[in-house]
């Protein structure tokens, strides 16, 4: 089903940066990839707090939002990373729907791209008879801090 309400994003560039240690490398010492979806998840939540966005733990209370739980993952990875490299996450929100939204990524060393992701999020609350999670619509608040 097509989200109709769709729209692109003019979106905040943040930048989250993350040092490759030795640990988070294969035997083959390249960035063993499940960590790039560590560090992009991170740099999720470190965008939220620099627009502004107070933690989670604060909009549950305030607006009863627990979160951005991802529904979808779409990656590419360009080139290998390995252990003492520094690696900048370039996040944004590529699209803003209805319930949900399109965060993308950009994981660069220096020039060079090496990891590129978009993921498909929603704003979280608890159902009301307490058994799960339901999607709420995007809170507009949030948005334009975002944008």
């Amino acid at each position: 089903m097509t989200d109709t309400s769709a729209t692109p994003a003019t979106s905040r560039v943040i930048v989250y940066t993350v040092r490759v240690e030795f640990g988070d490398c294969d035997p083959a010492r390249i960035v063993w990839f499940p960590n790039f979806f560590r560090w992009i998840d991170a740099a999720s939540r470190h965008f939220f707090l620099q627009c502004g966005v107070p933690p989670w733990h604060e909009t549950e209370k305030t607006m009863g939002l627990i979160g951005t739980p991802l529904v979808d993952t779409h990656a590419k990875f360009v080139k290998t990373a390995s252990y003492g490299d520094t690696l900048d996450i370039h996040t944004s929100v590529a699209e803003w729907r209805d319930k949900s939204y399109v965060q993308r990524y950009r994981v660069m060393r220096g020039g060079d791209l090496i990891m590129e992701c978009d993921e498909v999020r929603i704003f979280a609350a608890h159902r009301e008879d307490g058994k799960g999670i339901r999607a709420i619509p995007v809170p507009a608040e949030i948005k334009a801090l975002c944008s």
